[in-house]
Order: structure tokens, then sequence, then C-alpha cells
């Protein structure tokens, strides 16, 4: 299932457009404050498809009857442009146990590219909701990737996969890759181009240089 909350009006999209706007760009604390407060939006909607229970909670004046989450869902980020995001469904998951997946594009000299994990610190995930987060689903390979990663250590009951701008392929690739899975990818905005470096067009730019500045 593909979720694409920006097709809809709301404030998402004013977040969308500061995130691409070269200009406000270059503001990094602005930057990752806006990816941050997108992750709060996602969080939000994703709530909306979990299970609750009733809890009776006293008050001052009497006890009311609340539904609330029967579970939090463990949150999982690729390093390092997905850190805001992540950050952002934390402030509202604020008992998540997390995970952390070290990845990254490898170019190669006779002009091939591949995805490289390093690391990955994961809880126990048997049985949960788990919401996996990048900034930018290009080709897909590396959300890919990281899913199976973490699957390797134990199978969530349901996936959320979110992603701030994902190229036309990217979706694809998730489609053709997980249509077997339980899972759910919640995309803010998704672009027709991916050109032959892997770069989503419009897009963005580099999220993680962007939010953290330029590596080397």
């Amino acid at each position: 299932m593909v979720r694409i909350l920006g097709s809809q009006p709301s404030i998402l999209n004013q977040f969308i457009a500061e995130l691409r706007d070269v200009e406000i760009q270059q503001d990094s604390l602005r930057f990752r404050r806006n990816l941050e407060r997108i992750g709060e939006f996602f969080a939000i909607r994703i709530s909306e498809t979990m299970k609750y229970v009733s809890k009776d909670v006293v008050t001052s004046l009497g006890i009311a009857d609340v539904p609330v989450l029967s579970a939090y869902p463990v949150l999982a980020t690729i390093l390092r442009a997905g850190l805001p995001i992540h950050q952002g469904l934390l402030n509202i998951y604020d008992r998540s146990e997390n995970a952390f997946i070290s990845a990254y594009r490898k170019y190669h000299k006779d002009g091939r590219t591949s995805i490289q994990l390093e690391y990955s610190s994961v809880p126990e995930l048997e049985g949960k909701v788990l919401i996996l987060t990048d900034a930018i689903l290009a080709t897909g390979a590396s959300m890919v990737l990281a899913y199976r990663e973490l699957v390797s250590k134990g199978r969530p009951l349901h996936t959320h996969i979110v992603t701030v701008v994902a190229s036309a392929e990217g979706v694809e690739y998730i489609k053709r890759h997980l249509s077997n899975t339980e899972v759910t990818l919640w995309v803010g905005a998704i672009d027709d181009e991916l050109t032959a470096q892997a770069f989503v067009v419009p897009g963005l730019g580099d999220a993680g240089d962007l939010a953290y500045g330029n590596k080397i």
C-alpha cells in the first residue's frame, strides 16, 4: 500500500516546499526542523492505523475512559539524513525503542554504484509495529536493504516506510521487492525523474549534507 500524503492539501506541503527551496536550504537549522516536523506529521497519521486499548484515567474530578496505544512502535532510520525525521517520530512516540542502520552509496571505477551496509543496532522486532524512515527514496535499493537487515533480526507485525520525497522509479522498486510483505509506504511527494547518478529531480538535493554539512 502506498499513501501519498502530499496529494491532499495540508501544512505538510508547506514544509516540503521549504525543504526544496534553495534559499531556505541555506539555513541548516530550519532544514532539520522542517524534516523533524514532517516526521511528527507522519507519526500522527500513522497513529490512526494502530491498535488502541481503553484506559481509565483518574482526573481531579473523576475518571475518564481514554483510548491509548496498545503498544508503541519500534522506530528505525538510515543514517544520516533520516535522523531529523526519526526525531520527529520520536517526539510523538516518546516511549519507543529505536533501531539505526548505517548504509551508503558506493561509486565504483567502472561507473557502477552499489549500496553498502556497515552497521545496524536493532531491538527485538518480533510481532511489533516497525516504522523505517529515510529522507529521500531514490532507487529504493537502500531502503529494501535496510528493511531486509531489520527483519533478519525478527519479523514485525507490520512495517511503515516513511520518506519525504520519492522517485516514481523508487516507489515501483519497493512495490516489486516488498510486494509479499506487510509494508505500507508513506510518501510526502513523488517526483518523476531519476538521473543516471540516482538523483531525484526536482527533488531537494542531498538531504544529509543540507542537514549536517558537506562530507568528503
